[in-house]
């Protein structure tokens, strides 16, 4: 009996090819380009403009940024669970509403205004988890609907006027507060030269950066905002998750709307109106930083710096003010070919 022996040669499995050039230019794009870009504008606008290099005035981008970058930091949060919270400048108004009735009609003192706002913020997250996590309404529309409830529900609250101290009320009568001195400091106060409202949103951003970063409970979110049904079959409890995130951007924007507060000194019926554009930019802008294509604390932090360091820049130059929208806008759509259409190039 004879055997046959096999002829087959073995298949040498070939090496992975090494990164082409293209590629690796590619992915350094992806993940320093917008890191690039800012400190491209920012060395741009300090070698042009002297005054761009003082102290002061980097110290009131950052202070004029705070809001936003709070702001920017709720919104990063719903991000997280695969959400997104479009009522946080409705929020951010309604804590200054909130502040100069407290302080202005009812003569309280400043922490007794703080506490209010604080808890209106809760109270708005609250109402968007309701909506939905219980009555499963999608998350950009029923935080559209909570925004145009809480506008009207500003202007109701003060029968549509702004609240200043000495005003004339309704009934006649005057009001009989005023915004208190140390109110006031948390925008217009500093800690060793460096304005409150900075520290605020520098501690702030340290701790969503923890929270998000390198608790259980941020793993949690981001699973969550990965894939929710995977995160239920695993025994998360995907619904308190998802409140927690915004009940926490409610309050991240109620803050928001303290340092506005304090920063104009009156109950403006139109204030935060104009934030929440930019506290979504911010927050789409930092999904590009380091190409992590996903909502990150830093990422956010950077996206309202770099919003910052344009609008001071161009108003330096003396630039109108409605061709910053057009550079902000700009800046937006550029993080956003930086997040999805390179690294899905890179990914294909």
């Amino acid at each position: 009996m004879t055997t046959t022996q096999s002829t087959e040669v073995p298949t040498k499995v070939a090496p992975p090819a090494a990164t082409s050039p293209a590629l690796r230019v590619q992915s350094a794009v992806i993940k320093y380009g917008f890191i690039f870009v800012t400190v491209t504008l920012f060395a741009y606008f300090a070698l042009s403009e002297p005054s761009f290099r003082d102290s002061a005035t980097l110290l009131d981008t950052l202070r004029y940024v705070s809001v936003a970058a709070i702001l920017g930091l709720g919104v990063t949060l719903t991000m997280a669970v695969g959400g997104i919270d479009m009522s946080v400048g409705a929020v951010a108004g309604l804590g200054v509403t909130v502040a100069a009735k407290t302080m202005v009609s009812y003569n309280q003192v400043g922490l007794v205004a703080i506490l209010a706002v604080i808890a209106a913020g809760a109270l708005a997250g609250l109402l968007n988890a309701l909506l939905i996590v219980v009555l499963k309404i999608p998350d950009m529309l029923a935080t559209l609907g909570t925004m145009f409830v809480i506008q009207g529900t500003k202007l109701v609250l003060v029968d549509g006027q702004s609240i200043t101290p000495g005003m004339t009320r309704s009934d006649g009568s005057t009001a009989p507060g005023r915004f208190t001195e140390g109110f006031l400091r948390i925008d217009r106060g500093t800690v060793l030269g460096i304005p409150v409202s900075v520290l605020i949103f520098g501690a702030l951003t340290v701790v969503a950066w923890v929270f998000l970063a390198r608790t259980r409970w941020g793993r949690v979110l981001y699973a969550i905002g990965a894939n929710p049904e995977a995160s239920r079959l695993a025994g998360i409890r995907v619904g308190a998750y998802r409140a927690l995130a915004y009940v926490l951007s409610g309050v991240l924007a109620s803050i928001g709307g303290l340092i506005l507060a304090s920063r104009i000194g009156q109950g403006d019926v139109s204030a935060g109106t104009s934030q929440l554009l930019e506290a979504v930019a911010v927050a789409l802008v930092g999904t590009s930083v380091l190409g992590r294509g996903r909502p990150n604390v830093w990422g956010t932090a950077l996206g309202a710096v770099l919003i910052g360091i344009i609008t001071t820049g161009l108003t330096i130059k003396g630039l109108p003010y409605y061709t910053q929208d057009v550079v902000e806008g700009a800046v937006l759509i550029l993080a956003l070919i930086f997040s999805f259409t390179l690294s899905k190039r890179r990914t294909a």
